[in-house]
């Protein structure tokens, strides 16, 4: 029984440098995504040379 109540915290531990690691993966995600819309937005309103 005490193997099953050792096992809870350290599934716990476990659980947060992903969750972590998921978030910060996100928000880079998001991040790129951000920087290539403003390129294209900054783009699109140029002349194009002939």
């Amino acid at each position: 029984m005490s193997d099953a109540a050792d096992k809870k915290p350290a599934k716990a531990k476990s659980d947060k440098p992903e969750a972590k690691q998921f978030r910060a993966g996100m928000a880079v995600g998001i991040g790129s995504a951000a920087i290539v819309a403003a390129l294209l937005y900054a783009r699109s309103g140029k002349p194009k040379k002939k």
